[in-house]
C-alpha cells in the first residue's frame, strides 16, 4: 500500500510539473503573438521556468535524501537504538527503492527519447 502511494505522489508530481511548463509556454506563446499585432509590450514579472537539467538535478538529490535516510535509519537499527523500530526502517527502505525505480524510469526515457531524435532523419 504505501509502494502505490509513493509511485503516485511521484506521477502526480510530475504532471503537475508538466502542467506548470504546458501553461508557461502557453503565456509565453500568447504574448509572443500579442507582441506581434500590439506592439512591444513590457512585462511585469518574468516567470522562471527551471531547466530540464535543474529538474532532473532536483530528483537526483531527492532520491540521495531518501537514500541516505533509509540508510541511517538501517544503521541506527542494527546498533540497536530503541526510537527505531523495524517498520520505520522498512518502510524507508521501499521508499528509497521505489523512488530509485522511478528516477532510473525516467533515466531510461530520456535515454530512449534521445536515441530516437538521434536516429531522426535530417
Amino acid at each position: 500500500m504505501v509502494q502505490r502511494a509513493d509511485i503516485n505522489s511521484v506521477l502526480s508530481d510530475i504532471r503537475s510539473l508538466r502542467s506548470q511548463m504546458q501553461q508557461n509556454l502557453r503565456i509565453e506563446q500568447g504574448q509572443s503573438v500579442r507582441g506581434r499585432i500590439d506592439g512591444p509590450r513590457q512585462v511585469d514579472q518574468v516567470q522562471e521556468t527551471p531547466s530540464f537539467g535543474d529538474m532532473l538535478s532536483k530528483a537526483v538529490n531527492n532520491v540521495n535524501e531518501v537514500q541516505k535516510n533509509a540508510n541511517d535509519l538501517r544503521t541506527a537499527y542494527d546498533m540497536g537504538d530503541p526510537s527505531v523500530d523495524i517498520t520505520r526502517v522498512m518502510i524507508a527502505a521501499e521508499k528509497s527503492s521505489v523512488s530509485f525505480e522511478a528516477l532510473t524510469q525516467v533515466r531510461n526515457r530520456v535515454v530512449k527519447a534521445y536515441e530516437t531524435i538521434m536516429n531522426m532523419p535530417i
